[in-house]
């Protein structure tokens, strides 16, 4: 029996292909935002759990509006069993796991997003035992298991964390990595640890993604050698939309 969750082959082979992967960025937490960013052509959609305003019953409804069309991952709220296992069988075909310090920290991730043999997932969820078999299979072959890096231990352990086996990406969380560092997101210093991020996944053949705000961020990262980009994201598409009709509409009255 196959399943209608199985992973969706496309994000492995498009992280392997060395040419950059957009995502829609969704921290609002309407379902609704997930179907109409799939609808424009979204070509992978984060759901950002830790940050944005997703529950549980938002995030299986989300993941449901998009199925089929643009791979799901999930910005895990932490790094325990639970919230990579709970966003797993809610249905996404990948983890981006914060706050994570330490090449033996990465592997737990590793570890606890693959089933056993190769971890320690546990095997349940209503989605996931909608043909279990076909399931596992695909995940075990398809699934993408990432960590961020955004704090100092992570950038001094990068090199090895990049080498974990089995981590399918490195992500750059730039706001806390900037705060970590005491240095601004236009520093030199802040350029010279995205370089070393950079360096440490060519080294180990591990894809480097990093978070970016505005489609032309995405661009010039990209152009930098990071092969996960943000190229919108539900609230500042939201944001700036609302202040350019507002200042059109007063712009009128004020004619």
């Amino acid at each position: 029996m196959t399943s209608p969750y199985c992973a969706d082959e496309r994000l492995k082979s498009w992280l392997a292909s060395g040419e950059p992967v957009g995502c829609h960025w969704l921290s609002l937490g309407a379902p609704v935002l997930a179907e109409m960013a799939a609808d424009a052509g979204a070509q992978t959609i984060v759901i950002d759990m830790q940050h944005g305003r997703w529950d549980r019953e938002g995030l299986e409804n989300a993941i449901a509006a998009i199925r089929g069309r643009a791979p799901p991952l999930v910005r895990t709220a932490d790094a325990s069993d639970f919230a990579i296992g709970q966003a797993l069988d809610a249905g996404a075909h990948g983890v981006i796991v914060p706050m994570v310090n330490s090449a033996a920290e990465a592997a737990q991730v590793v570890a606890a997003a693959h089933y056993p043999p190769l971890g320690r997932r546990s095997g349940g969820g209503v989605r996931p035992m909608t043909g279990f078999r076909a399931y596992r299979e695909s995940m075990d072959r398809h699934m993408v298991a990432a960590v961020m890096i955004e704090t100092l231990g992570a950038l001094e352990a990068v090199e090895a964390i990049a080498a974990t086996e089995r981590l399918g990406m490195v992500f750059v969380g730039p706001h806390d990595l900037s705060l970590a560092l005491g240095a601004a997101p236009d520093s030199a210093e802040f350029e010279a640890a995205l370089q070393r991020v950079l360096a440490a996944c060519k080294n180990a053949g591990t894809r480097a993604g990093i978070y970016t705000a505005t489609p032309a961020q995405a661009s010039a990262r990209a152009a930098q050698g990071f092969r996960f980009v943000v190229a919108a994201s539900d609230q500042h598409l939201n944001g700036a939309e609302a202040r350019s009709v507002w200042a059109r509409f007063r712009a009128i009255g004020a004619a």
